[in-house]
């Protein structure tokens, strides 16, 4: 199924794009050394409760995890990349986490990522690693617009993930979000350009390029959900919900201070 929202709905996206920008932000200046995974997930869960908005995590069983997820927010650790289930896990100077929300308010879904390293310790790896995702999100929404196809910004993200030096997993991408959480079309983290659905104005597309170190095979944890490099190399997400306007593409998931 794919939405496409009124001009009178962008209001609330935008309410719930905000809120879902907020709620990472407030847990990244959190998420210090000696922070547990499990508290990460009880200050998300209040943080949405407060709001007067609803977790799409909580319920989500798809058919590729052992739902349901039971959980407010993905938290993934150095060669945890995605669908991270939040565990008794102390962080640890120069850990790399991943944190992945989607909240759902007014009856619209928004959809982020953001990857950084716990303390002061920077591994060179991982401040690569998080640097090339976010340089191909830009670069995907960059190339979005009424008229783009899935395809242009499958190759923009691709593109830039590519040159800097990492192998691609095709399983896992963007998607179209709306009333709930996981929409058509996907939207590859690499392809071709010219190819796929025609972006229209009021479609609203959660872009998520993520990397892994040396390897492109995802293992599954015993958990039934976490995915890991095969490898045990490090790993880094990062994610925006953008809405296709007339005028080309609104980030709604962009921290306040970023704004300008």
């Amino acid at each position: 199924m794919i939405e496409l929202l009124n001009p009178t709905d962008l209001p609330r996206a935008r309410e719930t794009g905000a809120l879902v920008a907020e709620i990472l932000q407030t847990l990244k200046g959190r998420s210090t050394v000696g922070t547990n995974l499990q508290e990460i997930d009880r200050w998300a869960q209040a943080m949405i409760l407060e709001a007067g908005a609803q977790s799409c995590y909580v319920d989500y069983e798809p058919s590729f995890g052992r739902g349901p997820f039971g959980h407010y927010i993905c938290t993934s650790v150095n060669d945890a990349v995605l669908h991270g289930l939040p565990y008794d896990y102390t962080l640890a100077d120069g850990d790399l986490l991943s944190l992945d929300l989607a909240v759902s308010k007014a009856g619209v879904v928004a959809d982020s990522a953001i990857s950084f390293v716990v303390g002061d310790s920077a591994p060179a790896e991982s401040v690569a690693l998080i640097d090339a995702t976010e340089r191909a999100l830009r670069a995907g929404i960059a190339a979005a617009g009424p008229g783009a196809r899935v395809g242009d910004l499958s190759h923009a993200i691709g593109s830039v993930l590519s040159e800097a030096g990492y192998s691609i997993n095709t399983q896992f991408g963007g998607h179209g979000v709306g009333s709930t959480m996981h929409q058509d079309p996907h939207v590859s983290n690499t392809g071709k350009p010219g190819r796929g659905y025609k972006l229209r104005s009021g479609l609203l597309l959660a872009l998520e390029p993520w990397v892994m170190a040396d390897t492109a095979e995802l293992v599954t944890d015993a958990d039934g959900w976490t995915l890991r490099s095969a490898t045990g190399c490090r790993t880094a997400h990062s994610e925006h919900t953008i809405a296709i306007t007339d005028d080309g593409a609104e980030i709604l998931t962009l921290p306040k201070q970023t704004h300008g």
